[in-house]
C-alpha cells in the first residue's frame, strides 16, 4: 500500500508572554543547576488553532528548573535504559505507557521513541517518522551509538513519562560536544521540553541529512483508491496542525511547556457539543455519538458515515426526532462494507526528501482538498453485472482446472515447460530501495542477533 504525506495550511503568530505561574500542580523532581548563562528574554508562543498554549522559559527563570525531571534521582525500578536505541543510529522502538496520554485530544497508550531526538505519536510505523505526528524537543541527526556514554533513557511513574537523550552526539558534528535534553508527557496532557546541555546554536545544525525541528505535529490518515491498482488502497497522511518553536531560543537550561486546551472530542453529548464556545467549529455526529470539528485522527470515519452532511443545520432535537422515527434496523448502513482493509500495519517509503519530509498539498484550502479527501462512492448495484461476474469466475476456475489436468498428463508439452521455467522460487512481500543518506528509520524488532549485549537491527 502506498503512503503519501500532505500538509494543510498552517498559521502561526507570537503574542506577549504572560508572567510564569506556579499554580499548575506540584513541581517535578528538580535538577541542581550551576553556572547558568546570562538572563535571556523570550516571547511566549501560541499556536493558531487553540490546541496548546506554549510557554518558553529562559535559563534564568526558576520555572525552567522546576520543569526538569531528574531521572538520576528517580526510582530505579521506573527508569529504563533502552540498550538498543543507545547503541544504534536512526532506529525507533515502540513503548507502552502506564497511562492514557491525551495528544491533540486523542488518548494514546503507545508511543515510538526515535534516536533522532523525537517521539513519534502515530499508530502506523513507516520510514517517514520525521514528517508529522511527533513530539520533538530537538529533532536532528543524533547518533547514540557514537559514544559509550550516550544513552536513550525513559522513565514512567504513572503520572509522567519522560524520554531523555543523554550525552548524544550529532552525526558528523561530534567535535561540537554532546547534547542532553528530554521530553516529558504528563498525564494531564501537558508536554514539557527540558534542555540541560545544548553545546551549539540550534540554527547551525545542518538539515541536509536529517530534518531539524522543534515542536509538535499531528495528522490524520485517509484511504483513497490507488490510481495504479484499482482494487488496492492508497494511504495518505494529512498534517492538520503543527507548532514550530523558534530554534534560536533553544539553549542550555531553557524549557518549553505546552498546556493543552479543550477540543471538540472531549464533549460526550450533543447538547455539550453544539453549545460549546470553543474556537473550533464543533459538530455532533449522531451515528457515531461523537463531537468533532472534522479535523482529527477520526477523519476517515467521520467521512465514511457522512457526519459532515448529517450535522449541517441540525439541532439536538432533530437528531432525537429522527432516532424515534427511524425505520426498522433490518437493513443497517455500514460504510465499511467496501474494501477498506490494509495490507500491512507497517509501511515503508521508496523515496524521501532530506530537508523536510513533509510534502505540500497543492489543493489545500480549495475544492481540491475536499475531492482528495472524499471516500470512494459506490453506485447502485447492477444485478446483471453480478450474474455475469459469477459466470466468468466459474468459467475461469474451470479453465484453470482443465489446464492443470492437461499439464499434469502431458509434462513434456510446451505449456508445461513454460510454467516450469517460470515458477517462482521466492515472492517477496515488498521491495524497497536502500537510502543510507536519508532520514529513514527502521523499527526495532523483538527478534535479531545479539551483539555485545544489544539487539542488532537492520539499518535503513
Amino acid at each position: 500500500m502506498a503512503l503519501s504525506v500532505h500538509t494543510l495550511p498552517l498559521c502561526r503568530f507570537l503574542v506577549p508572554r504572560p508572567q510564569p505561574t506556579r499554580s499548575q500542580g506540584a513541581p517535578s523532581p528538580r535538577l541542581p543547576l550551576s553556572s547558568a548563562p546570562a538572563p535571556c528574554r523570550h516571547k511566549n508562543q501560541e499556536d493558531n488553532h487553540s490546541y496548546y498554549v506554549s510557554r518558553l522559559y529562559g535559563p534564568s527563570e526558576p520555572r525552567s528548573r522546576q520543569l526538569w525531571v531528574d531521572v538520576a534521582e528517580a526510582n530505579r525500578s521506573q527508569v529504563k535504559i533502552h540498550t538498543i536505541l543507545s547503541n544504534t543510529h536512526r532506529q525507533a522502538s515502540r513503548v507502552v505507557l502506564s497511562f492514557d496520554f491525551p495528544f491533540y485530544g486523542h488518548l494514546l497508550r503507545q508511543i515510538t521513541i526515535a534516536t533522532g531526538g523525537f517521539i513519534f505519536m502515530g499508530d502506523v510505523i513507516h520510514r517517514m517518522l520525521t514528517a508529522t505526528q511527533y513530539v520533538a524537543p530537538l529533532m536532528a541527526n543524533f547518533n547514540p551509538g557514537y559514544s559509550d556514554n550516550s544513552t536513550v533513557v525513559y522513565f514512567d511513574n504513572g503520572t509522567v513519562f519522560v524520554v531523555q537523550w543523554d550525552h548524544v552526539y550529532l552525526q558528523g558534528w561530534e567535535d561540537r560536544g554532546s547534547f542532553t535534553f528530554q521530553a516529558a508527557l504528563h498525564r494531564d496532557g501537558r508536554i514539557v521540553f527540558g534542555y540541560k546541555e545544548i553545546p551549539m546554536s540550534v540554527p547551525e545544525i545542518s538539515s541536509s541529512q536529517h530534518p531539524v525541528k522543534t515542536g509538535l505535529s499531528d495528522a490524520f490518515m485517509i484511504l483513497n483508491p490507488s490510481p495504479d491498482v484499482p482494487e488496492s488502497r492508497r494511504r495518505s497522511i494529512f498534517e492538520y496542525h503543527r507548532i514550530e518553536l523558534d530554534p534560536s531560543k533553544i539553549t542550555s537550561m531553557s524549557a518549553v511547556e505546552f498546556t493543552p486546551l479543550p477540543t471538540c472530542l472531549q464533549h460526550r453529548s450533543c447538547d455539550a457539543c453544539l453549545s460549546s464556545d470553543l474556537s473550533f467549529n464543533c459538530s455532533w455526529c449522531h451515528v457515531l455519538q461523537r463531537c468533532s470539528s472534522g479535523f482529527d485522527r477520526y477523519r476517515q470515519e467521520w467521512m465514511d458515515y457522512g457526519c459532515a452532511q448529517e450535522a449541517e443545520g441540525r439541532t439536538c432535537e432533530d437528531f432525537q426526532d429522527e432516532y424515534h422515527n427511524s425505520a426498522s434496523p433490518d437493513t443497517p448502513f455500514s460504510p465499511y462494507d467496501g474494501d477498506l482493509t490494509t495490507t500491512s500495519s507497517s509501511l515503508f517509503i521508496d523515496s524521501l526528501t532530506t530537508e523536510d519530509d513533509t510534502k505540500s498539498n497543492p489543493y489545500a484550502g480549495g475544492d481540491g482538498l475536499q475531492n482528495n479527501l472524499s471516500p470512494k462512492t459506490k453506485g447502485t448495484p447492477v444485478h446483471l453485472g453480478t450474474i455475469v461476474g459469477i459466470v466468468l469466475a466459474v468459467l475461469l476456475v474451470a479453465a484453470i482446472i482443465l489446464a492443470g489436468i492437461y499439464i499434469n498428463g502431458h509434462p513434456t508439452s510446451n505449456a508445461a515447460l513454460f510454467f516450469i521455467e517460470r515458477r517462482p522460487h521466492h515472492w517477496p512481500a515488498m521491495k524497497f530501495r536502500s537510502h543510507p543518506d536519508h532520514s529513514t528509520y527502521a523499527e526495532v524488532e523483538p527478534s535479531g542477533h545479539e551483539k555485545e549485549g544489544f539487539m542488532e537491527a537492520e539499518q535503513c
